[in-house]
């Protein structure tokens, strides 16, 4: 059965990740930034203002009874977007892809950043109220609303749902349980177990707890493991240099950087790269902007920057930070045969600066996974409800959902992982397809309001 699952979901995952959908994800982000000006270049300096900047005003933290503030907003989309594809995935594409694959990660990021700009900001402008008067949105709605394309939609939100479970939510349990197995020998059944309690308690208490618990847990988590990561570089500051070259080389020579013993290539270096960089950041997969669109902000773009920053954030520092150290530890090569996903991130921490970088990365996996965890369900929720929006039984088919995912963590926990990481790369493909599609189709609309937004600001 496994066999069979594992065959099938290969061939998907190869026309997912192949040539044309690599294509099509960055090609969608460069369309959309030298249309709008390259905006996550020449605005940067407004786009830091307006966020981080922006985090001891009033206005980052403005909510009423039917929405959560922009910031708690932010929060809920960090908290899914940096995740283990943070720590885990980092060290898997190095595995697979060689240490090539960092640079191909940045370069999905750059383009990425302005495609989830371009995701927020639709995501507000074509928003609604659902039958509770929240607000809803995200891609199936900018489908729906801005491109009368319900049916893609549907489809969307159909290919959501399955991602929640698997992106969301067996990948996240499962690098809880091996951490806490490599660092304490925790059993994962335990672990597993745990984990459900967790999030049943958080995420039967909807979106407004969900928000509660993230908005404390994003700067807590983000603040551990930047602080544990630039110490371990600085103490390391002479194997930089070098770090960055294998980096570079193995972006065009894969090959030369291991002696050819590994067999990287350059297909593979930006596949696991795209990939990874993907699952990290999320850009162009559509998930983060279904939590942007309950903001109490009243302006698009405005919440539009806060995803420029998530990907500036989760790529350019803490993806940085995991792919520096594992590179200077050379525990990806040979030396560290065996080692992979965070037992590798792991073990590079503690290679380096002892048991605090081994307690420091545990503690890490685990608070990204869980708030991951957190984020997702509500994802998978939100498509729900787009599913089945007018019917009777949406509240229960809901409930039925949450218990699903709930349960679903334990079968990640005690699942393999090479399985669970290969299904969840087909499902952040099948579901980055018809966002992208969208995307496209709207980005004469993204041009126009972000060029309008800046103008003012110019103005003003």
């Amino acid at each position: 059965m496994v066999q069979t699952i594992e065959s099938v979901n290969g061939i998907i995952n190869g026309f997912v990740w192949g040539p044309v959908m690599l294509a099509l994800l960055v090609g969608t982000g460069i369309l959309l930034t030298v249309m709008a000006g390259f905006p996550q270049i020449t605005k940067l300096g407004t786009i830091m203002k307006s966020t981080v900047g922006s985090l001891f005003g009033q206005d980052a933290h403005k909510k009423d009874e039917a929405s959560i503030s922009p910031y708690q907003a932010v929060a809920t989309a960090l908290a899914s977007t940096v995740g283990t594809g943070n720590i885990t995935g980092v060290a898997t594409a190095i595995v697979a892809g060689g240490p090539g694959a960092v640079f191909w990660m940045w370069i999905s990021a750059l383009f990425g950043t302005m495609t989830k700009f371009a995701e927020v900001t639709l995501a507000v402008k074509f928003r609604q109220k659902n039958e509770k008067g929240e607000w809803v949105g995200g891609p199936m709605y900018y489908m729906e609303n801005g491109l009368n394309m319900k049916w893609l939609g549907v489809i969307f939100a159909c290919f959501a749902t399955l991602a929640s479970f698997g992106i969301g939510n067996m990948t996240q349990a499962n690098s809880i349980a091996a951490a806490l197995q490599q660092t304490l020998h925790i059993d994962p059944k335990i672990t597993g177990a745990i984990i459900m309690v967790i999030v049943a308690v958080v995420i039967l208490g909807g979106i407004k707890r969900i928000a509660q618990v993230t908005e404390k847990l994003v700067p807590v988590m983000g603040v551990i493991y930047v602080a544990l990561g630039v110490i371990t570089i600085v103490m390391n500051a002479g194997k930089l240099p070098a770090a960055f070259a294998v980096i570079f080389q193995g972006a065009f020579n894969p090959s030369a950087v291991a002696g050819g013993v590994l067999g990287y290539t350059i297909m593979n270096a930006i596949r696991f790269g795209f990939a990874r960089g993907v699952f990290s950041n999320e850009a162009g997969l559509g998930s983060a902007p279904i939590a942007h669109a309950a903001s109490s902000t009243d302006n698009p773009v405005k919440q539009g920057m806060w995803g420029a920053f998530e990907v500036i954030f989760d790529t350019f520092i803490i993806c940085t930070i995991t792919a520096l150290v594992v590179v200077m530890s050379g525990l990806w090569g040979p030396e560290g045969a065996g080692l992979d996903g965070a037992a590798l991130s792991i073990a590079a921490f503690q290679n380096s600066v002892g048991i605090f970088g081994a307690a420091g990365v545990t503690i890490g996996t685990v608070l990204f996974a869980l708030s991951t965890l957190l984020g997702w369900s509500y994802y998978g929720e939100k498509s729900i409800e787009y599913l089945f929006k007018g019917s009777s039984i949406v509240g229960g088919v809901k409930l039925g959902y949450k218990i699903v995912f709930i349960l679903l963590t334990f079968v990640g926990s005690i699942g393999g992982l090479k399985l669970i990481w290969d299904i969840a790369d087909t499902l952040n493909g099948l579901m980055a397809i018809p966002n992208l599609i969208a995307l496209i189709l709207l980005s004469g609309t993204v041009t126009k309001l972000v060029k309008e937004y800046f103008r003012e600001q110019k103005k003003a």
